[in-house]
């Protein structure tokens, strides 16, 4: 994919891109070092939400089950409705009522997972995503201040696999990703999509942001509203665009900034293109 090569022109030491297509996982074109670890940022959310539903599907927990401050459930912790304030466990608001992007939601969702599973998080979501996906290149480092909110690290080709997963999975079943990825969780809330300013209104799924018609947006003009994703602040995303059938991972070593802002989305107009042609 020609298309692939614009990222020559990032302003970044490194950087890697893949794109998969949903129908069957195959790789459809991938430039860059494909297994060189980049820290994810935030793009490790995808990751825990996975391991979380997982979790949900073992019976190791429920969505509505009690966690977070008082009336919030692990549905809220991974919509970012659970009032937490975004890097402490400072509720700002009722659970369910706003927005508030969390890391600290995605700590203390790891926390309960753990506490549910009798293991440590990062053992739970390596033994449950990463090994069977043969991701054997993801870790999630729990040094990190909020682990399971941004403490992953991974390659292009680790992220490919997850990509495929996304689109045909194997480790849930489809209507569990339907919930997660298709489903506005607590339609109709505003929020501030961090980077991008306040959206109303500021939809998600079950851990991960869901594209409708938000603008401004780190995907492209031509991504369809069921596109759903993440971003990193360590210059990282993955999005799938379901309407198009494919999935695409970028991973650099620079963190978002204005050079992202701009790049991004012309990039992912020229790769639809480019599949369109």
């Amino acid at each position: 994919m020609q298309s692939l090569r614009m990222i020559e022109d990032w302003p970044v030491g490194t950087a890697a891109v893949a794109v998969v297509r949903g129908a069957d996982g195959a790789l459809l074109g991938a430039h860059g070092p494909q297994h060189h670890r980049f820290q994810l940022a935030s793009v490790t959310k995808p990751l825990t939400a996975y391991a979380a539903l997982v979790a949900v599907e073992e019976g190791v927990f429920e969505l509505d089950d009690p966690a977070g401050p008082e009336g919030s459930t692990v549905r809220h912790l991974l919509a970012h409705t659970s009032g937490l304030a975004f890097d402490d466990n400072r509720p700002m608001a009722q659970p369910g009522t706003r927005r508030l992007y969390s890391n600290a939601g995605f700590h203390v969702l790891a926390e309960t997972l753990a506490k549910a599973a009798g293991i440590p998080f990062e053992r739970y979501a390596a033994e449950a995503v990463f090994q069977p996906l043969g991701m054997a290149d993801t870790t999630i480092e729990a040094v990190h201040r909020s682990p399971a909110g941004a403490g992953g690290l991974s390659t292009a080709a680790d992220l490919a696999r997850f990509a495929a997963e996304l689109q045909a999975p194997r480790l849930l079943d489809p209507s569990t990703l339907a919930t997660a990825t298709r489903e506005v969780a607590f339609p109709g809330l505003t929020g501030v999509l961090p980077g991008y300013g306040h959206q109303k209104p500021n939809d998600w799924g079950l851990g991960f942001e869901i594209r409708d018609h938000k603008a401004p947006h780190w995907t492209g003009a031509t991504s369809s509203p069921q596109t759903f994703g993440h971003f990193g602040q360590s210059g990282t995303f993955l999005w799938v665009d379901p309407q198009a059938g494919v999935a695409c991972v970028a991973l650099a070593d620079r963190d978002f900034g204005p050079w992202a802002a701009e790049a991004w989305p012309v990039f992912t107009d020229a790769v639809l293109a480019e599949l369109r042609g």
